[in-house]
């Protein structure tokens, strides 16, 4: 799946804003750190990339906040910003490469994130 250069620009102005604008969640890590730590996985899930294996810089900040989503509260943030995230470039992101991301960078959690989790249950 080939994006434009625009397509790519619209993504990174869209997480740019998010990173701006965005109120911070009630957990301790913000929707604001959630995508700055992933903002360079951002190339890889839109199939920028043709290399199988997730930019080192995507994997230690999926690490960073997987050490750092302590709580459930914590963790039901990222969820939610996530979950926003992935719905906001819907058709833009590489879901087969977005499925397998998480395990690629030596991460595990007892759910998917995608539009339609609901954060509440996340424990």
């Amino acid at each position: 799946m080939a994006f434009s250069q625009m397509q790519k620009i619209s993504a990174f102005c869209f997480l740019l804003c998010i990173l701006i604008i965005s109120p911070q969640a009630e957990a301790a890590i913000s929707c604001n750190t959630v995508y700055s730590k992933l903002m360079p996985c951002l190339s890889y899930l839109m199939g920028g990339s043709n290399k199988s294996v997730a930019p080192a810089g995507c994997c230690s900040g999926i690490q960073s906040l997987y050490t750092a989503a302590s709580t459930t509260m914590d963790r039901q943030g990222v969820c939610s910003c996530l979950k926003s995230g992935a719905a906001s470039l819907g058709n833009s992101i590489d879901t087969s490469k977005a499925d397998t991301l998480l395990s690629k960078c030596g991460v595990t959690v007892p759910y998917k994130i995608s539009p339609d989790i609901d954060c509440s249950k996340v424990q």
